[in-house]
């Protein structure tokens, strides 16, 4: 059993894993933070548009 803890502190598929799931998560928050900013902007814009075209 403890050959099996030792491989496994010693591994670093682990903490390799894990560090892709961070990065991952970073690029999708920033995604949802970008599109949240941008859909208010858009939403307003797009409203403007009728008032022009009367």
């Amino acid at each position: 059993m403890t050959t099996i803890i030792r491989r496994f502190a010693a591994s670093q598929s682990g903490a390799t894993a894990v560090e892709y799931a961070l990065m991952c998560m970073c690029i999708v928050l920033v995604i949802i933070a970008s599109v949240a900013v941008l859909g208010t902007q858009l939403n307003g814009i797009y409203a403007e548009i009728p008032g022009y075209l009367k």
